[in-house]
């Protein structure tokens, strides 16, 4: 960290840090962890004026974000976090980076209400929509449930619901800074990575979804070298799109990287193995807030089609990650054993119970909105 002199005052010393680190990224060069770590730490100080983040950001992205540029921004991002305290030691995370195009209805905060009604802890990170239409908390919010920054409220609906959501503004004051910057620009940007990262409840499990099949070794690389302990990081592939999409989708084979007792392994889901029809993004195409709220509460009260046969699909590996199924077989999917987790994770969609966590922390304590 840049540090001031008797001739410098801290924000002084900042800038002339930043500078150094700016022109090193316009050239093309890399950063180490720990440069990046300090870099992104004065941003997060509030040291840095909002064009110069830009351009950092920017000049990231043209060159190409590395791992260990990903590393030191996490461990930046982590040091500066709101931790929230008392979730069980099991808890998972299911999120996604966002910065895919796709703009799909919202998968992994559903998949969070079948992982509660299944008993088991979920604490989902999330924010509002920066790089896509309609972010975790804007659903959230079109869905009345209250995002709460208390640590009480937080214990009270994970023991009554095993669910809880957490606005990252809530969490990550630091971000403040950065974030008009990631409104302004629009696009995907090295924050998409990083918030899937750095989960207030410091949870060890986590399902997460990515915009490019690139990435998922680094991310996976990163959340171990943190400590976790088990983690599927997934790329869906549409044979109808333009790209990857930040999470297990119908559309074609999904590309997996994960970490499974201390190693890393990749493989491949298709949704032949799980018994599920092909169906193009364009099936579960989402909208605004609002849209996607009314999609999700449908959902949750039995519809069937793509949305439902992807938010199972999904919930069916989460189980694996939190460790109530097995779905690997010498490295591979068990496709007889991810059937049976799909028909497991289908059933609170039918029998009420995922209805019954949302109407639950509709009920919690409205202490803050996000």
């Amino acid at each position: 960290m840049p540090v001031p002199t008797q001739d410098t005052t801290p924000q002084q010393a900042g800038e002339q840090f930043f500078s150094s680190i700016l022109a090193r990224v316009a050239e093309g060069q890399t950063l180490s962890a720990a440069e990046a770590e300090a870099a992104f730490g004065v941003i997060m100080d509030g040291l840095i004026a909002p064009e110069r983040i830009a351009a950092f950001l920017m000049a990231l992205r043209v060159r190409g974000e590395t791992q260990e540029e990903l590393l030191g921004g996490v461990t930046a991002l982590r040091a500066r976090m709101h931790s929230v305290p008392a979730m069980p030691t099991d808890t998972i995370d299911v999120c996604g980076t966002g910065g895919d195009n796709y703009g799909t209805l919202n998968v992994s905060t559903a998949v969070a209400f079948v992982m509660g009604a299944l008993g088991v802890p979920v604490a989902k990170h999330g924010n509002r929509a920066i790089s896509s239409r309609s972010g975790a908390s804007d659903v959230l919010a079109a869905l009345s449930v209250p995002l709460s920054a208390q640590a009480e409220v937080l214990a009270e609906q994970m023991q009554a619901h095993k669910a809880v959501f957490l606005s990252a503004p809530h969490h990550h004051p630091a971000m403040r800074f950065a974030a008009p910057v990631r409104k302004a620009l629009g696009v995907r940007t090295l924050f998409n990575l990083m918030g899937p990262l750095v989960n207030p409840a410091g949870v060890k499990r986590q399902l997460v979804g990515v915009f490019s099949p690139t990435w998922l070794e680094p991310m996976v690389n990163v959340l171990k070298n943190l400590g976790s302990q088990k983690v599927w990081a997934v790329c869906g592939l549409p044979s109808d799109g333009q790209g990857g999409i930040d999470e297990i989708t119908l559309a074609g084979p999904t590309q997996v990287m994960a970490l499974e007792n201390g190693a890393i392994c990749p493989f491949s889901i298709t949704p032949e193995m799980a018994g599920l029809a092909y169906a193009p993004v364009s099936a579960i195409l989402g909208g605004d807030a609002q849209y996607n709220a009314q999609a999700l509460e449908a959902l949750l009260h039995g519809a069937p089609g793509a949305y439902r046969d992807t938010v199972v699909l999904n919930a069916a590996c989460a189980l694996h990650v939190a460790g109530r199924v097995t779905l690997l077989r010498d490295g591979r999917i068990d496709p007889q054993a991810l059937r049976e987790s799909v028909a497991l994770a289908a059933r609170p969609l039918d029998d009420g119970t995922a209805l019954a966590v949302l109407n639950g922390l509709r009920a919690s304590t409205p202490d803050a909105r996000a």
